[in-house]
């Protein structure tokens, strides 16, 4: 992680004050779209830092507890179902990560963001495509969105646990698609996403 070759083909300067972006639940059936955004204490460094994606559950939430606990800032926002379903889920995502960086209590220098869209935003911002897996801020912005949308996935659950909302965190699967089939969709399903409006339709 954060390979000095790399970093510097980007143009990165890990001394400067810049914040890291990324967001879980972009693809699920339901739930929010979450953000996140990191700025890190180069004097406290964190390892072990990679795409939330590529580490597991026990070590994200490992990783979590450091981040909240060592970061200069860091914010966690959320786009909501009727703003997914309203704006559509490209425009929402963007809309949640705009509000994490304005939810920092320091004003980063500069925002590194995963993909290859940039938020509205009021500092100067570069995409990275696999930002996760090559700059450390945009690696720890990805554990916490993905953490804040599985607890959210978790709680969820406990209100409607025949949907299984615990285990694919409201992704598509078949386990998924044959509650949505038998109970129907809940208040936190995404009415925009074709395989639920299939559903709404036949019922």
């Amino acid at each position: 992680m954060n390979d000095p070759k790399i970093l510097e083909t980007l143009g990165f300067d890990p001394n400067e004050m810049a914040a890291g972006v990324d967001e879980a639940g972009r693809g699920p059936l339901a739930g929010p779209v979450m953000a996140a955004s990191v700025i890190l204490d180069p004097k406290r460094p964190i390892k072990g830092l990679a795409d939330s994606k590529k580490l597991s559950e026990k070590k994200r939430e490992y990783l979590y507890s450091q981040i909240i606990e060592k970061a200069v800032s860091y914010c966690v926002a959320q786009a909501t179902i009727e703003e997914i379903d309203e704006l559509n889920i490209l425009q929402a995502t963007m809309l949640a990560m705009q509000r994490a960086v304005d939810g920092l209590s320091v004003i980063p220098t500069r925002v590194w963001v995963d993909g290859n869209r940039l938020p509205k935003l009021k500092v100067p911002a570069v995409a990275v495509i696999k930002g996760d897996s090559l700059i450390d801020c945009i690696s720890a912005a990805s554990i916490l969105a993905k953490v804040s949308r599985d607890k959210w996935c978790t709680e969820i659950d406990q209100v409607y646990p025949h949907y299984g909302f615990a285990v694919h965190k409201g992704y598509g699967t078949a386990v998924h698609m044959k509650a949505l089939q038998e109970h129907g969709a809940t208040p936190y399903h995404r009415r925009s996403f074709a395989p639920v409006a299939k559903v709404l339709k036949q019922m």
